[in-house]
This record gives structure tokens, C-alpha cells and sequence, in this order.
């Protein structure tokens, strides 16, 4: 009855005008449409999820529901092998609900299977193994939400909220804790997996290790993600964060990779504000009796200024580089970038981080990536394709000074996120699997005492928003700029993260990653290409190729092994 009342209106003479009408004031007047349907519908999605997750830990048992659900997409799979469709399979989850750019249009255009996966729940935390098993939809939020009542939390906790486990661990997660521990897949213990054959595996660094290497930066592509067991550690309840205030690139750059090598701090990142300005920041876990409440800042209350905007007022009100130290609540430093989400929201809520709207409305924000997508129109789309940057490039520490030289000229784009990564090479000879990120090059000598495993230190620049060009009603094109980036970024032997806007060819893609390891768990776990290959999922014309006809990235592939 409602599907005949809907077409019935579809069809009326005005419908088609009001669409008109309505799509563009959507895309002219953006932050007001966003003010008052996106940040309310985004509020309710929020409070529906945190009555659930208590509902469902309070009065049923989480692992029984789990095992059912596994069962159940378990069952869609070997329905799939059944009918012996070539489509390639993919979760059902909307793009449009990513945190990732993009809409996915491969789930959209019919070249995929897709499969329902509804796996949202905190399974079990063993404070004995200090380890916290979850479903793979489980994000930042939720899972800080639960653990840090508790004194505990995950050696690497990504910054905003709205970031899932799965996409964390087949992806790419990382976080100003990864100078310590690496990336996010490094915290993980164990991994449930379906396969394309339906069947339900667990492999960890003892079992199934192959398969286990080959999970990180895979995409989902090897099988469908249903439990991630991820290591847990001891917390205290607030940051002691210093800022230090820097005004040339060389010393800033040095004193970033000072702190990062030394590993003093549990907490390292830096903002840069223009080319020779930053502000790095050290953080370290305290007690609440180490507190000087005198300096005690909760960032996360709804009426503060936004993260880089306070940051921002380090820099200018320090002119003679002293540092100066707050002591911030754990959680509130935790997701210190999810409220601006990072700084995106003050080019589409310009207004945001005045005084009286967030006096008014901060408690509203931020509107959730996803239904931001979800109401873009395509002026809007088209806009984000060719006049939006969203990067990330990991490079080595070294190559920081001239990275930032980089960035600036293809770019020039501020602020730009600046966070360390320690490289670990966990192979050895009885698993001596490397996938995707090539064996670290740097020092043997360890950094730290007792430390038995080579490493080498790298560091993400993100560059997220509209560039300067653009703002100044230049020329831009946001491929060729791109495709410059990525160039450099293979000549010095680094990495693009995969959530990042690519615009690779396969080979490059398969130049810049090491593809030996997954290539043969591709053709041991799933040699009838039931998933797509990583291209086909994250690289723009990959994604291009199997959203016209998918089938013809996964043949490619074949042909090449």
C-alpha cells in the first residue's frame, strides 16, 4: 500500500519540481540543511545505538546472538555458491555508511552479491588475557564507552568515533599511539572469518597464521569478517598533554621525530597550520591525584572550541616556544577530532565553533559521516570528486620535512594531520609471511632496551578538505594533483592508507604493496574469486571496472597469478 502511495506521488505534476526545489537548496544552502535535519536524525541514530548495546549486555547473551549470526551469514553464502552466480560478494552495508570517501558504487550498480551482516555487538572482555573479543561493526565509540569505565582500553584507539573494528582491521587504522604499537591490526590476537565456502574459521599468530598475516589491508576480500579478539591494556583516567609550538618546519619536524624515536610519551601528533607551523604534542597517561585542576580541560564538553581550533591558540599565543600543558579526561582526548571530525565541519557548518552555536547546539554535533553522504546531492558528489582532498600517505620519518614541501605544493592545504608509525617486521622463519607493507628498511638497533624486533619509523600526513586553489576560485584537478602525491610517495618507498581518495593504476598499486603473501591466500581461501581483489574495492578506477561489470577486475587478476 505505501509503495503504490509513494509512486502514485512520484508521479504528480510538481514532483518533479519540488525535487529540483529541495535538491537545491541541499546543495546551496548545505550547513542550514544539515542544522536542522542531519544533526537531529544523527542525535536519534546515536541514542537508538547506546539503548541497544545496553539493552542487549544487560538482558541477552551476547556470544548466543553472535553464533546465530554467523550462522545466519554463513547460510547466505553457501546460498550464493548454490546458485552459482559470478558476482563477486560484498557486505550489504550501504557506502553511503562508510566513514571512507565515497559511495561505493559497486554495491549500488548490481555487480555485487551482497551479504546481510549484522554484527554490532562487545562479545566478551578476559581481564585475565587482557584481551576484549568484539563483532566487526563495533566502533571507537562504543568500545571506548565500555572500557574506559572499566580502567582499561586498546593500545591503538582511533581517534573518531564512527570508525568500525573490521574496517580497522582489514583496513588500515592508526592512531598517535601507533609510534609504540604500531597500527591497529598490530593489538589484534584472533580473527573469525566465513569463507567463500561458508565455512566459519578462527586463525590467530598460532593458528591458521597464514591467513592471519594475510588479513590486514585486505579489504574483506580473503573472507567476511565476524569476531575480532584485540589486545587490552591498563589506562588511567586523563592525559597530561603538552603542546609545543613551532614556527619553522626543520625544527618542528625534528622535534617530532625526537619524541616518536623516544617513546617517552604514550601520545604523539602534530598539527600543521601552514607550511612552517605546527604545534606537536606529547601525551601521557596520569592519575587523577596527578591532576593540576588548575589546567584540567574537558575538551569534550559540548560548549569547548573545536580541537584544532584550540590547538591553533597554542601556536599564537606562543611566540617564544615555550610549551604549556593541560590535563584532559581520557575519553575526551580519545575522540578529541570527532566533533569538528577533525576540521571538515567548519566548511559545511562555517558557524560551528562560534561561541553561541556551540553553546546552543555543540551537544548536536558532529552530524554522522554517513547521513552526510547519505543527503549529498550529485552537485554535491561532483563536487567532492573534483574539488575535495581526503589523504593519507604514510613516508618514512625521515622524509617528513620534504613530505610537508610536497603537500604544500600539490596541495596547500591546512591544517594537516601528523601522526607516527613504528613499522614492527613480526616475521620470523617458521612464518616468514609479509603481506602487503614491505619488510621495514631501517635500523637493526632497537630504540628502545630490550626491544629484539627490527622496525622503522614512519608518519601519516592527512590532508583533508578543499584546497587552497579552490577556495581562491583557481584551476584544480584533484587527479592530477593526486596522482603526483602517489608518485612520490612510491619514490620514497611509502604507503597510501587505503580509506584515501587513489587514483593508482593496478600495477602501481601492485608496486607500492606487496602483494607475494596475499596473492596465495587469494588462491588457497578463495580460488573461485567469490571476493573481489583489493584494487577492485579501494582504488577509484578499480572500483570504476566492477561497478560496469565487475567480473572483469577479478579476471585480470586470475590471468596475471
Amino acid at each position: 500500500m505505501a509503495s503504490h502511495i509513494i509512486d502514485a506521488l512520484v508521479k504528480l505534476p510538481f514532483a518533479d519540481k519540488a525535487y529540483d526545489i529541495a535538491t537545491e537548496f541541499m546543495t546551496e544552502h548545505r550547513g542550514w540543511f544539515v542544522i536542522i535535519f542531519v544533526l537531529p536524525f544523527s542525535l536519534l541514530f546515536d541514542i537508538f545505538f547506546q539503548i541497544r548495546a545496553a539493552i542487549v549486555m544487560r538482558f541477552y547473551s551476547a556470544p548466543e546472538l553472535h553464533n546465530e549470526r554467523v550462522k545466519n551469514i554463513q547460510n547466505q553464502i553457501k546460498a550464493h555458491l548454490e546458485s552459482g552466480s559470478t558476482k563477486r560478494l560484498c557486505t550489504a552495508r550501504g557506502g553511503w555508511q562508510s566513514i571512507s570517501p565515497g559511495n561505493r558504487d559497486y554495491k549500488t550498480s548490481g555487480a555485487s552479491h551482497q551479504i546481510s551482516v549484522n554484527l554490532y555487538d562487545i562479545l566478551t572482555l578476559d581481564e585475565e588475557n587482557m584481551t576484549v573479543r568484539v563483532e566487526p561493526m563495533v566502533n571507537m565509540g562504543q568500545l571506548s564507552h565500555y572500557l574506559t569505565p572499566l580502567g582499561y582500553t586498546i593500545p591503538v584507539l582511533p581517534e573518531m568515533d564512527d570508525l568500525t573494528v573490521g574496517g580497522l582491521m582489514m583496513g588500515v587504522g592508526i592512531e598517535c599511539s601507533s609510534h609504540k604499537y604500531g597500527l591497529f591490526n598490530d593489538t589484534v590476537v584472533e580473527l573469525e572469518l566465513v569463507l567463500s565456502d561458508g565455512s566459519c574459521v578462527s586463525c590467530s599468530k598460532t593458528k591458521n597464521r597464514e591467513l592471519f598475516d594475510a588479513c590486514p589491508w585486505s579489504y574483506g576480500t580473503l573472507g567476511m569478517l565476524t569476531a575480532v579478539t584485540i589486545k587490552v591494556m591498563k589506562s588511567k583516567p586523563f592525559v597530561r598533554l603538552e603542546y609545543f609550538p613551532c614556527y619553522d618546519k626543520k625544527k618542528g619536524a625534528a622535534l617530532f621525530q625526537k619524541h616518536s624515536e623516544e617513546q617517552m610519551a604514550d601520545f604523539v601528533e602534530s598539527l600543521a597550520y601552514s607550511q612552517h607551523e605546527q604545534v606537536v604534542m606529547t601525551g601521557t597517561y596520569v592519575d587523577a591525584s596527578e591532576v593540576v585542576y588548575a589546567e584540567k580541560n574537558s575538551i569534550g564538553l559540548w560548549y569547548k572550541p573545536w580541537f584544532f581550533k584550540h590547538v591553533q591558540s597554542k601556536l599564537l599565543a606562543n611566540k617564544d616556544e615555550g610549551s604549556t600543558v593541560e590535563y584532559i579526561p581520557l575519553r575526551d582526548y580519545f575522540h578529541r577530532h570527532t566533533k569538528a571530525i577533525f576540521w571538515e565541519l567548519e566548511q559545511i557548518i562555517p558557524v560551528g565553533n562560534h561561541p553561541v552555536f556551540r553553546f546552543l547546539l555543540g551537544w548536536a554535533v558532529p552530524p554522522k559521516v554517513s547521513f552526510l553522504k547519505l543527503t549529498q546531492t550529485q552537485k554535491i558528489k561532483e563536487l567532492y570528486e573534483t574539488q575535495h582532498v581526503i589523504q593519507d600517505m604514510l613516508v618514512p620519518m625521515s622524509k617528513l620535512g620534504e613530505a610537508l614541501d610536497v603537500f604544500k605544493k600539490q596541495y596547500d592545504l591546512y591544517p594537516l594531520w601528523i601522526c607516527p608509525y613504528k613499522a614492527y617486521d613480526y616475521t620470523d622463519a617458521e612464518a616468514p609471511h609479509r603481506c602487503f607493507l614491505r619488510k621495514p628498511e631501517g635500523t637493526k638497533k632497537p630504540f628502545l632496551e630490550g626491544e629484539k624486533l627490527r622496525s622503522e619509523m614512519y608518519v601519516d600526513i592527512g590532508a583533508y578538505g578543499i584546497p587552497q586553489a579552490v577556495l581562491d576560485k583557481k584551476p584544480f584537478d584533484a587527479v592530477a594533483t593526486g596522482r603526483k602525491v602517489e608518485e612520490y610517495v612510491a619514490k620514497v618507498k611509502g604507503f597510501q592508507m587505503l580509506y584515501a581518495d587513489s587514483y593508482m593504476t593496478k600495477d602501481e598499486f601492485r608496486s607500492m604493496f606487496d602483494h607475494v603473501h596475499y596473492d596465495k591466500m587469494k588462491s588457497k581461501y578463495d580460488a573461485r574469486g567469490a571476493f573481489p581483489e583489493v584494487y577492485a574495492k579501494v582504488c577509484k578506477k578499480g572500483q570504476a571496472l566492477w561497478g560496469k561489470g565487475g567480473e572483469k577486475v577479478a579476471e585480470e587478476g586470475k590471468k596475471k597469478k
